[in-house]
């Protein structure tokens, strides 16, 4: 049969033509296009100095212990069900007494002013519309004040860092607990600062070094710069200024002789609820359980402390199983999407926080940048949920994820000479006229 052609005409056509309205606000235009984290990141690294772009996105030395953070996300299969009606799905929960409307919250960040200008303002107002917790760093750029004013009813968080200053670093501890935050994060694997080559390379100091590369790089940017210049002067949270890199800054700072004991001792200052940050094997979690701790956070400081660290996610399950029912177990390096996060909470994870995913929102867009990052997980959430067949988190469960194995611990050899030595034989015993054959050797398995 031949195909009968025609003219079109446009009341036929018009149905069809549905034009989009102009969007001529360039901030916003942007962002709606941001479909992942990973296009606000690209936003970000367009619109910010590298220096500053570097400090966010850089880990320690090889940045190996993120790499493999990412990639034990990728390394899942979703295992769904089926014919479930998904029509309502809640996203909420109850997060160390109190509730939250998505499972993740942002997460403690230095210098965050650097990045780009609104700073803590921002992202405390973002997480305040969207019902989440709210975390300032000991090296925030915003006095806790104000943080406080920024979020006044919502969940806010305060990240310690013991200081060699142990009266400094308290008095931090009452200013937050005056304010009204209701949780402190006590964060333990910095007895020193990691090596970030990244703002090595770059001098990246406080405030930032105007070297000729700078500038240079600056062309593009200049409303970073024109912001950074016209605002108030950056300053911190727990100290007034400081001439150095960042590194520096850290060293003076941190104390490497912190133990048990003066986590004990912190925790009897607090009148809220108290979470360790930075556990990374299952001895010290079950330790920190003893004692009664109400939360621990599964981190390897996103990479940027000791890299080859343990892989959190990795470490999720059988922390989550041993302890999980003494305290909660929260989770934070590598989450890129909200996918990253439903599996999180399927393996065990009571909560999770997204540190770079935060900053390359805000770096994207200020306030706006970070209600688009939380825009986007809270859906990729919702959305992942449904095609999993669940409709609450609490539905979630282990069943729901396989983790794939890329990497496995190689089986341990011992050298002949430490080797334990055989019973003594009797003469009668025949003597043996070749060595054992050895058994096959475990290899790592390429996923």
């Amino acid at each position: 049969m031949k195909l009968e052609r025609h003219f079109p005409q446009v009341r036929d056509l018009a149905p069809l033509m549905h034009f989009a309205t102009p969007e001529f606000n360039a901030k916003k235009r942007r962002l709606e296009k941001a479909l992942t984290i990973h296009d606000l990141r690209a936003i970000a690294q367009k619109r910010t100095p590298k220096a500053a772009f570097d400090y966010t996105e850089g880990a320690a030395e090889a940045e190996i212990s993120l790499a493999r953070a990412r990639q034990a996300f990728e390394d899942i299969q979703f295992n769904p069900s089926i014919l479930r009606d998904v029509s309502v799905v809640d996203t909420s929960s109850t997060v160390l007494g109190g509730p939250v409307a998505l499972p993740f919250g942002i997460a403690p960040t230095g210098f965050t002013r650097m990045m780009q200008s609104e700073g803590e303002i921002a992202g405390a107002g973002a997480a305040a519309a969207a019902g989440i917790p709210f975390s300032l760093s000991t090296m925030g750029t915003t006095a806790i004040e104000d943080v406080k004013a920024a979020n006044p009813t919502g969940r806010n968080w305060f990240q310690l860092y013991m200081w060699k200053d142990r009266d400094r670093s308290m008095a931090l501890v009452d200013r937050a607990a005056k304010a009204g935050f209701d949780t402190l994060l006590v964060t333990v694997d910095v007895p020193v600062a990691g090596a970030r080559l990244r703002d090595k390379r770059n001098g990246f100091s406080i405030p930032p070094q105007l070297t000729l590369g700078t500038v240079v790089n600056a062309i593009p940017r200049p409303e970073w710069w024109i912001n950074f210049l016209t605002t108030e002067p950056l300053a911190f949270a727990s100290l007034d200024r400081w001439s150095g890199t960042v590194g520096e800054l850290l060293d003076t700072m941190f104390d490497p002789t912190v133990t048990f004991d003066d986590l004990a001792w912190i925790k009897d200052q607090w009148p809220g609820k108290v979470v360790v940050k930075g556990v990374q094997n299952l001895d010290d979690a079950q330790r920190l359980a003893t004692m009664g701790v109400d939360g621990i956070i599964l981190s390897n400081h996103g990479g940027r402390q000791l890299d080859r660290a343990p892989i959190p996610f990795h470490l999720l399950p059988d922390v989550a199983r041993e302890v999980g029912k003494d305290l909660e177990v929260h989770l934070d390096t590598g989450i890129m999407s909200g996918a990253d996060i439903v599996a999180a909470i399927a393996l065990g994870a009571d909560f999770t926080l997204v540190g770079r995913a935060y900053l390359y929102g805000l770096m994207a867009g200020g306030r706006e940048g970070v209600d688009r990052m939380i825009e986007i997980l809270g859906d990729q959430i919702a959305r992942t949920m449904r095609l999993l067949g669940v409709t609450s988190l609490a539905e979630l469960t282990p069943t729901h994820v396989t983790q794939l194995e890329r990497l496995a611990p190689r089986a341990l050899s011992i050298p002949a000479a430490t080797a334990p030595r055989p019973a003594a034989k009797s003469s009668a015993t025949k003597p043996r006229t070749s060595p054992p054959k050895a058994g096959p050797r475990k290899s790592p398995i390429a996923g």
